[in-house]
């Protein structure tokens, strides 16, 4: 952003273009004739003249290493800032294992002329440097006579050595249920919580607050108070680029996503009762039989969110910790609620009696199907009306709750205890 601040003796001598100045300038070179912070003396036809004020740019001409929370600051002794700009212009290329691209373009960094006129800071947003970056500053400044004197300086910042990696659901322009939870993971862990929730800004059309809360140092989720409402427009924009989020390691991610609320679904599966009743939009659509986790391999109580969906799966014990109890390489319907390997599935290997009456899983929810799954089964009709972020809630089971980073089981913290886990107080 250009500053001009109001000229000092205005005349037709004053007026000057930035341009017109520099080709001044570059004559007066050619006689000797110095220009800005200089100890040695300017000669004008042979007689020389006193420096009347010295411009003074921080970080220094040719400065290397600059951090990104470094000001940029000129500085007149006396006179008048007439005009400060100062400018991204290259990026460097960052280390290979830095994990960021190239950024493109020049970007102008935003500042203030003090009302004094003897200085300018940076400011905002813009006023943060990137890392790896080389900056321009141009300066003019005009004393009361109104004899102006220019000066230019570059300096580089810092290449990082470490960088931190983030990733966070939902998609782009997806349509989710109204059970879902925005989710970041970080690698390596965050110890600057605050700075890292900080970069991240959550907004809602309606407009409803919307909270983070980290569960150890590499995961933070957002959520409101309650599910979001149907319709809902959600944007995630993301600032962590050069953001520290522990020492010496800095982010690489800019990036704005939206997503919308689409319709509600809440199925609640009752153990003690051997069902699941489906309602959309508070109106129960449907209620089918299942057969949820026997007694020794209990089902999770709480309320659990669909985070994936796969029209068929192999389910290994082995992976989930009962060795080798099954594997069934051909599961049809797969819904997943927890990270733990809590599905609603469909089921063919076991008698049609069981759904109803008896619980005989590892702690899955059953629904009957057919080998190949089948569109009109109570599975295959419960698979295609679910989206993820649609919640499934389990209650009547002998287990104990479903941990709140189990999957997104965020909903299972009341919001006193969610908002106590946000690094902004």
């Amino acid at each position: 952003m250009n500053h001009n601040a109001k000229k000092a003796g205005a005349g037709p001598a004053t007026v000057l273009t930035w341009a017109g100045l520099l080709a001044v300038l570059a004559v007066l070179g050619v006689l000797g004739v110095l220009t800005g912070c200089t100890d040695a003396e300017p000669f004008m036809n042979g007689k020389p003249r006193s420096l009347p004020y010295a411009i003074r740019i921080t970080p220094q001409d040719g400065a290397k290493d600059i951090r990104p929370d470094a000001r940029v600051e000129v500085k007149v002794s006396d006179g008048r800032l007439e005009h400060v700009k100062v400018t991204q212009i290259e990026v460097a290329e960052p280390p290979a294992n830095a994990g960021q691209s190239k950024d493109a373009g020049q970007r102008e960094m935003q500042g203030l002329i003090s009302q004094d006129g003897l200085s300018w800071t940076s400011r905002g947003a813009s006023g943060r440097l990137s890392l790896a970056a080389r900056y321009s500053v141009e300066v003019v400044a005009v004393d009361g006579a109104g004899r102006r004197s220019a000066r230019r300086s570059t300096f580089t910042t810092a290449v990082p050595r470490h960088r931190f990696t983030s990733s966070f659901e939902p998609d782009e322009r997806s349509t989710v249920g109204t059970g879902m939870i925005v989710s970041f993971h970080f690698d390596p862990v965050i110890t600057n919580r605050a700075a890292v929730q900080r970069a991240i800004r959550i907004t809602a059309e309606p407009a409803v607050e919307v909270v983070g809360h980290w569960f150890g140092g590499d995961r933070l989720d957002f959520r409101p108070a309650a599910y979001w409402k149907p319709g809902t427009e959600v944007t995630v924009a993301v600032a962590l680029h050069d953001v520290e989020g522990a020492r010496g390691v800095f982010g690489t991610q800019r990036k704005t996503v939206t997503f919308t609320v689409g319709r509600s679904q809440v199925s609640r599966v009752d153990v003690a009762d051997h069902t699941m009743e489906v309602r959309r939009d508070g109106r129960l659509v449907s209620k089918v039989p299942v057969t949820a986790g026997a007694p020794a391999t209990s089902t999770y109580n709480g309320k659990m969110v669909v985070t994936e969906m796969q029209e068929v799966t192999r389910m290994d014990g082995r992976t989930v910790g009962f060795g080798g109890e099954y594997d069934i390489k051909d599961v049809p319907h797969a819904v997943r609620i927890t990270d733990s390997g809590t599905f609603v599935h469909g089921n063919y290997w076991v008698g049609g009696g069981v759904f109803g009456s008896v619980n005989v899983s590892h702690g899955c929810v059953g629904l009957q199907d057919v080998k190949g799954g089948r569109g009109d089964t109570p599975a295959g009709r419960f698979f295609d009306r679910t989206i993820v972020g649609d919640v499934v809630e389990v209650v009547n089971s002998e287990d104990k709750q479903v941990a709140p980073d189990n999957g997104l089981g965020g909903w299972n913290l009341d919001w006193i205890h969610w908002k106590a886990g946000s690094a902004l107080h």
